[in-house]
């Protein structure tokens, strides 16, 4: 029987910790990568001073927010921006041959006679004695990742992976979750365990687990058919798809939570300390507010805490109604975009090792470590409230 136990505890915490190792090697990846795709590469003119760029210079030379070289350290002249589909706009369809057999040459050929052209190009059409020399884009940095505001994985020549917009968007949907689920869970939890009558308790205690087994799509499908068109008759947006509405969705799953662990903490103080508060000429309210709340504070902690690991890492209802626009919230009444329902509105269309699929990786790694902080509060409140 102890070997059935071990075995089973081994296998559980193998797999768990393979899981993390898993997520980490494949979210890491895209730290150690250019921003370009496998197989494309930037070339310029073998006159050109410039060796090296970075993802934002680039992205600004191709929206043509950068239109000289010397904005980027080289000579004074203009940029002229090539890409594969621009190779018809120069040469005709006999020039490039039926089979495109003559395309490197006519790649060679333009960058000879355009000096201030920078191409983004297959590294496979290059030909010998290609007339041009390859820039070296910087790898996606660190702080890039985590503080960069533009999050568009599938542009070219040069994908962003910003992700502080949605960093940003599940704090303040979390957060917005808590404000709204917090004072209405405690006070459910008190009039349960200290107001209600047995019978009563008996009738909510089975509602409220009830709403913890209500799958998340039909929050969304409640989010989307009734919160988010009362949000947007009530402030008048053109939108409903909110901050807010999420909070409100978020909010009601982390009831559940709350209002349980809650309850059972608040249960848990002794009779004789509401004895005696009662004794001294205390009101019921009063042992309420000094002596039961005081008492279970540890557990209502716990419950708070809980409940915001409940709410960060909801991904179906989130998705359906904050609108996934990926900019920074401002206020409760923009949409946003989270990081849960980022990842799972994109894995599938990722492809499997490119840049996108690592970089969605590497979402998962951030939401793992908001999920390890929240793990740890809860585990030193509870440690604090046993050395108490």
């Amino acid at each position: 029987m102890e070997g059935v136990l071990f075995s089973s505890s081994t296998i559980t915490s193998l797999t768990v910790i393979l899981i993390i190792v898993f997520l980490f090697r494949e979210g890491i990846g895209i730290f150690q990568a250019s921003p370009l795709e496998t197989n494309f590469v930037i070339e310029v003119s073998e006159v050109n001073p410039i060796k090296e760029l970075n993802a934002t210079q680039v992205k600004l030379i191709f929206n043509q927010d950068i239109t000289n070289w010397k904005d980027v350290g080289g000579n004074n002249d203009s940029i002229i921006l090539f890409t594969t589909s621009d190779i018809t706009t120069y040469y005709s369809e006999e020039e490039l041959g039926a089979n495109l057999e003559f395309l490197p040459m006519k790649f060679d050929d333009f960058i000879r006679k355009n000096p201030g052209a920078i191409m983004y190009i297959s590294e496979k059409n290059l030909p010998e004695n290609f007339g041009g020399h390859t820039i070296k884009v910087k790898d996606i940095s660190l702080r890039d990742f985590i503080f960069g505001q533009q999050w568009y994985p599938t542009s070219e020549p040069i994908p962003s992976y910003g992700i502080w917009p949605m960093i940003v968007g599940t704090l303040m949907v979390t957060l917005g979750a808590l404000l709204f689920a917090i004072p209405l869970g405690i006070a459910t939890a008190l009039y349960m365990a200290e107001v209600a009558s047995m019978k009563v308790r008996n009738l909510l205690k089975p509602v409220v687990e009830l709403l913890a087994g209500i799958p998340s799509v039909v929050f969304g499908f409640f989010g989307l058919i009734i919160i988010v068109p009362l949000v947007q008759q009530i402030f008048k947006l053109e939108v409903g798809e909110t901050v807010l509405a999420g909070s409100i969705v978020l909010g009601i799953m982390a009831l559940p939570t709350i209002i349980t662990i809650t309850e059972d903490s608040i249960r848990t103080t002794p009779q004789s300390l509401k004895e005696a508060s009662l004794a001294l000429g205390a009101t019921r309210w009063q042992t309420l507010v000094r002596v039961v709340i005081p008492y279970a504070k540890s557990g209502i902690s716990t419950a708070i805490i809980l409940g915001i690991g409940r709410a960060i890492g909801e991904t179906m209802a989130v998705l359906m109604v904050t609108g996934n626009a990926s900019n920074i919230p401002h206020s409760f009444l923009v949409p946003a975009r989270t990081i849960p329902a980022t990842i799972a509105a994109e894995l599938g269309e990722a492809p499997y090792g490119g840049l996108h699929f690592k970089a969605l990786f590497a979402l998962g790694i951030v939401l793992f470590i908001f999920t390890i902080i929240i793990n740890f509060t809860v585990e030193f409140i509870k440690n604090s409230n046993r050395k108490r």
